[in-house]
């Protein structure tokens, strides 16, 4: 089979433009013009249609991409397990993040993996968690470290971590010795309904705590006044610990925040409000001893 054939179709329909996916395949543009006029005269039917400077894909386009993906990724899991096989302790690993996950944990556990094997390169991407679920199908990363919930079947997952979502506020706020002290639990509790009339700093929509927030509030019935919603995690905090709003975080990115201000921290919910931290990966894939170590060295950070 010529795979290369695979991969400069799904070039162009990734990037819709000849010259640019020419560009990233290392060939000219007038090549990857020919090869795309040869293989729809040889298969009898358009792949492509141009529209301006876009090369848009048609029904027949997108299948071929679809089984190609398919292939290409059947391809380099079969690579993976012969190089396991002979033991070669080579090869690349793709990870992907969200970025403010990233922006912690990359340090720590990047030097772990490099000592442990050396010879293996390491691709990173830092990207939103939305967008972490198509790196994966579409084979541009291995593994995808993110929280619940999943949205695509054709992916699969193993737990890290239990993490709790807290609401945080200003160390001064009036109602931050409102905690109830509760057995068992890590930080003291406060309902909701104390909150109805605060202002709120809210991730913005969908990003994954703002999901569960949001199913959180549905179920309590509790609506939150939005003052402002951003991205910008760290900056949320150290907003709420100047009195601007509260904040829903979650305890492992609170614990990584370098606050200016003193925060308050809440459990919500009833008694609590978790959410499942995992490493995810494509349904049935094989994955490599190098993405299990790594997946490990993630286990023993968190």
């Amino acid at each position: 089979m010529d795979f290369r054939e695979l991969t400069y179709v799904l070039a162009i329909a990734r990037y819709q433009n000849i010259t640019r996916a020419a560009e990233a395949l290392y060939i000219t543009q007038p090549t990857l013009t020919r090869f795309l006029q040869t293989l729809e005269h040889q298969m009898g039917q358009k792949l492509f249609r141009k529209l301006g400077h876009r090369f848009v894909l048609t029904y027949a386009g997108e299948r071929y991409v679809a089984k190609a993906t398919e292939i290409l990724n059947l391809k380099k899991e079969l690579d993976q397990e012969m190089s396991d096989i002979i033991e070669k302790h080579q090869g690349v690993l793709k990870i992907a993040f969200p970025t403010m996950r990233g922006a912690y944990m990359l340090p720590c556990t990047l030097p772990v993996f490099h000592q442990m094997y050396p010879c293996v390169s390491l691709h990173v991407f830092e990207e939103r968690s939305s967008q972490l679920e198509g790196m994966l199908l579409n084979g541009d990363a291995d593994l995808a470290f993110f929280n619940l919930p999943i949205k695509n079947p054709s992916i699969d997952y193993e737990v890290i971590k239990h993490e709790e979502i807290l609401v945080v506020m200003s160390a001064q706020h009036p109602l931050a010795n409102q905690g109830i002290v509760r057995e068992g639990g890590k930080f003291p509790w406060i309902d909701l309904n104390l909150l109805k009339d605060e202002p709120f700093i809210l991730q913005i929509p969908g990003q994954r705590t703002r999901e569960t927030v949001d199913q959180l509030c549905k179920s309590m019935d509790f609506t939150p006044r939005i003052k402002l919603e951003t991205s910008n995690i760290p900056a949320a905090v150290q907003l709420a610990g100047k009195g601007y709003g509260c904040f829903f975080v979650t305890e492992t990115h609170l614990s990584h925040i370098t606050q200016t201000e003193p925060v308050a921290c809440f459990s919500i919910g009833n008694p609590s409000t978790t959410v499942d931290f995992v490493a995810a990966f494509r349904k049935n894939s094989y994955l490599s001893y190098h993405a299990r170590a790594y997946i490990s060295i993630v286990k023993n950070f968190t």
